[in-house]
């Protein structure tokens, strides 16, 4: 967590947020007005912040990673350019003049640690190279849009991240990518799986590609599908830069 980050929910009156999340920095916000939901609620959670904070409160939405990939962010101005609410940002805040009318609503996205930077770090090195990041959930996108995309950066030789590989109810949607991905790598690619980064419960682990089906993943994982450059060194999963390629890297 960042310093800014810590330093809003120090000072926040309110936190909202899914309750999975929640629950991991409970001990940092246990004096705090508390709004919790359950998954798929998430507009309930959006609705409840935008009411607490034109009350004139101050109010923390939290996600995991950073707010602004795969998270709650966009539902943020969504919601807020639905009910024609207008957004300052904080700086502008004392620019305001007392003629301005309407809602106001003063909005920071306080930026964090993406899944994909994280598992990439006890990885080593697999992004350092072009890469697509494509989330396997179609509850909000159709299936048939995700696997087109996953086409595409397969064809186009791109590290591939995946996020919300499987879950309970969606347990064939990260097999039927890997088939995808099959026709355009070779088997032996190397596949970074990366769970509960940063976390007491994380696990990192490196798979073939032609072995990706027998990976233990669930919806805390982050799946890294190397490109046509990327090998494995050891323990760890290395996407080259090109650097060896116009320079000598040995002296």
């Amino acid at each position: 967590m960042s310093k800014r980050a810590h330093d809003v929910l120090e000072t926040v009156d309110t936190v909202v947020g899914y309750t999975t999340y929640v629950n991991l920095i409970r001990s940092l916000i246990k004096d705090k007005h508390i709004v919790s939901t359950t998954m798929k609620k998430e507009i309930e959670r959006v609705e409840a912040a935008i009411d607490i904070a034109l009350e004139g409160k101050s109010c923390a939405i939290v996600s995991s990673g950073d707010p602004g990939i795969y998270a709650m962010s966009s539902l943020v101005f969504e919601m807020c350019k639905a009910k024609d609410i207008v957004i300052i940002p904080p700086v502008s805040a004392g620019k305001m003049k007392n003629e301005d009318s309407g809602t106001l609503l003063q909005v920071e996205v306080v930026p964090g640690i993406p899944a994909l930077c994280s598992g990439a770090s006890l990885l080593g090195a697999p992004l350092s190279h072009d890469f697509a990041v494509i989330s396997l959930s179609d509850l909000l996108t159709p299936w048939e849009l995700i696997e087109r995309r996953i086409e595409a950066a397969a064809e186009a030789d791109f590290v591939i991240v995946l996020y919300n590989p499987k879950s309970k109810k969606r347990n064939w949607q990260l097999e039927s990518a890997q088939k995808i991905i099959l026709n355009h790598r070779d088997r032996n690619t190397p596949v970074g799986i990366v769970t509960s980064a940063m976390r007491e419960e994380q696990k990192v682990k490196i798979f073939p590609l032609g072995n990706l089906h027998t990976a233990p993943v669930n919806m805390q994982t982050t799946v890294f599908i190397g490109s046509s450059a990327s090998a494995q060194y050891l323990d760890f999963m290395v996407t080259p830069r090109g650097y060896s390629k116009k320079y000598s890297v040995v002296s």
